[in-house]
């Protein structure tokens, strides 16, 4: 019995629990230096295409760009982690978006709008390669902790994800300092962050988790009548867990996206924006251990409610702070990052509950695919709506969509 194609079971197969001790370890390092890789974009990405096009209405065009990037190379990802195991999957996911960050970094300095666009594209390959590590956390974990072993790979994300927008300052004036423009800055810190992710999983993730799981199962499936089979609840679980994600996704990219637009026009400089979006990263990723823990203890569907009221109060309170209120927009930010993790967590948990682990990566890439459409649709559709209405009527519209989540989590409780 073979696990993949060059992980042999054995009576020698590693230990899945020193295994999965070292998997995370890994994951871990690889997620604190692509945080600080899918900073970048968030935190300047529409003001350096706002500042190139000289329109606020396109200025929710670059995140929907790296995020329909990202759906797909959410497929590929999954696709190749399907195949050869979460390694090379992973990392070849990185090593794309740094790639996107070299194309970001020669656009502005040939101020080339069209090669921006293509090259963010690409750039979305980090964040999808970001998200998809979670599932790499949860392959060995035990059923009844797959919520905190996807939390702890999360959670690892903060470190660079806060240090990064807070390095837009001094990242634009290194930018300057090599003649190119301000805000291509953090897309060089980028470039690195990712590119060194992606030599960390590709040098030290193994075993390779996905791969190691699969032989374990078989393995189980082989000596024991009945064994190796997880509980799986159907085709309704898939759903529910896309659902969730998509829904924290396109709420949480619509809102975020135009934050920093909306500080711009408030009079806010590229410091105070880069500060409320770091709140913000860090409120994504940071409570993700205790998320984890209440996901475990008190149910995936109970969190699942919990995030659509989080992000109903986010909504609410970023449309009614006054714009030149750094403190509020930070607390409605924290809020929302809050409430997308809670979901994430959840969604997450749930998927890898219901995926047998036959067609497991292949199915989260496809999930994860739907996800990034969904932060592509509110990142596109998020500039139009401030262009046309306002930033507080998008952050009500955001907050008041999130309720969806109520009857769908209403709903399958009630079937169970």
């Amino acid at each position: 019995m073979r696990v993949g194609r060059d992980t042999p079971v054995t009576a020698t197969a590693p230990d899945p629990v020193a295994a999965q001790a070292r998997i995370v370890r890994v994951l871990v390092v690889s997620q604190v230096l692509s945080g600080a890789g899918l900073a970048a974009g968030v935190t300047v990405g529409a003001l350096l295409a706002q500042d190139m096009l000289g329109s606020t209405s396109l200025a929710g065009l670059p995140s929907a760009l790296f995020t329909a990037g990202s759906a797909l190379a959410a497929v590929a990802v999954g696709r190749v982690s399907q195949a050869r195991g979460r390694r090379p999957g992973l990392a070849a996911g990185y090593l794309a978006g740094a790639v996107g960050s070299a194309g970001v970094i020669a656009a502005a300095a040939l101020g080339n709008a069209v090669l921006l666009f293509l090259a963010l594209f690409v750039y979305g390959a980090g964040t999808a390669t970001n998200l998809q590590a979670r599932y790499a956390g949860a392959d060995l974990a035990a059923p009844g902790h797959r919520a905190r072993a996807v939390s702890t790979v999360l959670v690892a994300t903060t470190l660079g994800g806060v240090a990064g927008p807070n390095l837009a300052a001094p990242t634009g004036r290194a930018a300057e300092t090599l003649g190119l423009p301000h805000l291509a800055g953090p897309f060089l810190l980028s470039g690195v962050a990712y590119a060194l992710a992606a030599l960390v999983l590709a040098l030290w993730l193994r075993p390779d988790p996905l791969l190691l799981a699969r032989g374990l199962a078989a393995e189980e499936a082989r000596t024991a009548a009945g064994g190796g089979a997880e509980a799986q609840e159907g085709r309704g679980g898939v759903v529910l867990g896309a659902l969730v994600m998509v829904l924290t996704q396109l709420v949480m990219v619509a809102i975020m996206t135009m934050t920093p637009v909306h500080m711009h026009d408030h009079g806010h400089g590229t410091a105070a924006s880069g500060l409320v979006i770091a709140v913000h990263i860090g409120a994504m990723y940071l409570p993700s251990p205790l998320t984890g823990r209440l996901v475990d203890g008190y149910g995936r569907m109970t969190m699942a409610a919990a995030s659509g009221v989080t992000l109903l109060a986010a909504g609410v309170l970023a449309a009614a702070a006054p714009g030149d209120s750094v403190v509020l927009l930070a607390l409605a930010l924290a809020l929302l990052g809050l409430g997308w993790n809670f979901g994430l967590v959840a969604g997450t948990a749930i998927i890898t509950d219901t995926v047998p682990l036959a067609t497991r990566a292949k199915t989260q890439g496809l999930v994860d695919v739907s996800i990034a459409v969904a932060g592509a649709t509110g990142g596109m559709a998020s500039g139009l709506v401030v262009a046309a209405t306002g930033y507080p009527v998008l952050a009500l519209a955001g907050g008041a969509l999130s309720l969806a989540l109520l009857p769908a989590v209403a709903a399958t409780a009630h079937r169970r």
